[in-house]
């Protein structure tokens, strides 16, 4: 276990160190392309085969307690330490993560996003790759913060190169954003280091702040939360987004909602929380306003684009969803109850399945077409998706109802639970407060669901009348292929068993939660 957690982090660099070298004779395929990619599925597979097998060897009867850990001296004099290690709160997030990679490594297989070269990208996406797996498994702090802006780099580039119009500029907006908010976040990693003795978060969990003074407390939490909200996107400083998003390549924007925005909530749970509990407890009150006005802000953003004439970005419009999503994630760590910490940590993984699931089929969509366009889509088509291509409508509605929050797919749960953590918060916070903001995000999810079927009925159905008008005929559309099948299959399925059975996923983050809310104390 212990290797095995050792390899899923170091294997993606060595992965793309490999692909940068020139393939042997006998494994060149049919061109040096298609040998690079190859190279990119298999480290993926391996990887991913390497977490399940982590999954399966991991106590579950012991979900709180850190396993497969390795815990070797660094830099001695700062005290920091190359540790690692998983518990019910870091595994779930390690297996999407690898099965993420996995499924973008297959779909660029058949369909590499135009760019400079291939083997650029193969090596790009496993550093990125290890960048966030190490995210989830290291515990500590300075390694946090190295794992965290690991990713910025390749992310940049995978945008800048490989992305589509405006990428420049989106890709710019993306790295000044994240970069500022990592240099805040680390002067608070510091404060909290330096002054408590230690970077390690299992003993900082298990002290609980009483090292640190409540100021002390306070600052870091501003400083390490500004970094966080950058990263998750909190509104206000959720403006880099959408640019992003539009701009990047299909995988890109998989990688980027499915687990790039899941590294800031982990980090409020893993650090804040335990660590900073009475700087959280002054700052939960303002960070759940800024959630429900995130839910809000994001499906009144997401109904303008849908609305016709508007000439919304389907991909742009996604993006905002994410914003209203992680919204409910934010206000589920804000209320500080285990009710609302483990909706967000569902909230999470859900967000993860189906908006990966969504790039992946508006990508596809805006290859087929040449446009993301909704009045286009929604014009030229005639009888549209339902009638053109019905499997491939098929699986834009079913991710379409499972982000809304359909009961018995795996976005209800999150959302649920958020929202009953804010109806009773934490001892000494507002509850009139939280009330509010329960509300507003109730609210929020009928606004959701409001854009999300508008979107299915004008991408699904279409719109005949626009079509005559146009006196343009029908555009024909390919259905899915074999290798789409298999790239978003496994998505479809994991939503459908995380709906109907959200035991699987609570039962492993559940005590690890109350352990971390009680100080480290099972």
């Amino acid at each position: 276990m212990q290797f095995l957690l050792a390899f899923v982090v170091a294997a993606p660099l060595l992965g793309a160190v490999a692909a940068l070298l020139p393939a042997p004779p006998g494994l060149k395929g049919k061109s040096p392309e298609q040998a690079v990619l190859r190279h990119g599925v298999t480290v993926t597979g391996v990887i991913l085969a390497a977490a399940i097998a982590l999954t399966v060897g991991f106590d579950h009867d012991a979900p709180s307690r850190f396993q497969a850990t390795t815990d070797i001296s660094w830099i001695q004099a700062l005290n920091v330490r190359i540790h690692l290690g998983i518990d019910g709160i870091s595994l779930p997030l390690l297996l999407m993560t690898a099965l993420l990679f996995f499924l973008c490594a297959l779909y660029s297989y058949f369909k590499l996003p135009a760019g400079p070269s291939a083997k650029a990208f193969v090596a790009l996406l496993l550093v990125l790759e290890s960048g966030t797996l190490a995210t989830f498994a290291v515990l500590d702090l300075l390694l946090f913060f190295l794992a965290f802006e690991m990713v910025l780099i390749p992310m940049y580039f995978l945008i800048a190169r490989w992305g589509g119009a405006r990428r420049q500029a989106a890709a710019w907006k993306f790295i000044l954003y994240t970069l500022l908010g990592s240099v805040v976040m680390l002067l608070g990693l510091l404060l909290i280091g330096l002054n408590s003795g230690t970077f390690d978060m299992v003993a900082l969990a298990s002290d609980n702040g009483r090292e640190l003074s409540h100021t002390t407390q306070v600052l870091a939490v501003l400083a390490i939360g500004i970094g966080l909200a950058v990263k998750t996107p909190m509104w206000p400083l959720h403006s880099w987004l959408p640019d992003a998003h539009t701009a990047a390549p299909t995988v890109g924007s998989v990688l980027l909602a499915g687990v790039m925005l899941k590294m800031g909530t982990y980090g409020f749970v893993r650090i804040l929380l335990p660590a900073t509990p009475d700087g959280m407890a002054t700052f939960a009150p303002y960070l759940g306003a800024f959630a429900a006005v995130g839910i809000v802000y994001g499906s009144l953003a997401c109904l303008a684009l849908a609305r016709k004439g508007n000439k919304g970005d389907l991909k742009r419009l996604i993006a905002y969803s994410s914003v209203g999503h992680m919204g409910f994630v934010l206000l589920g760590i804000a209320s500080m109850t285990p009710t609302g910490v483990n909706g967000a940590l569902f909230a999470n993984i859900a967000h993860g399945l189906i908006t990966g699931l969504l790039f992946f089929l508006v990508g596809a969509l805006k290859d087929r077409y040449g446009t993301a366009d909704l009045d286009t889509l929604a014009g030229v088509t005639g009888a549209a998706l339902y009638g053109r291509a019905p499997r491939f409508g098929a699986f834009l509605a079913f991710a379409a109802v499972a982000s809304l929050g359909l009961p018995g797919l795996a976005g209800f749960w999150g959302e649920m639970l958020a929202l009953f953590g804010a109806f009773d918060p934490a001892e000494g916070l507002s509850r009139p407060a939280f009330l509010t903001y329960m509300s507003v995000g109730a609210f929020g999810t009928l606004l959701t669901a409001a854009y999300l079927l508008i979107v299915v009925r004008r991408v699904c159905m279409g719109d005949p009348k626009a079509a005559r008008e146009s006196g343009t005929a029908p555009v024909v559309l390919a259905d899915i292929q074999r290798y789409e099948y298999a790239a978003w299959t496994p998505l479809v399925a994991l939503t459908v068993l995380a709906g109907l059975w959200p035991a699987v996923l609570l039962g492993l983050t559940d005590p690890a939660v109350q352990k971390l809310l009680a100080g480290g104390n099972s």
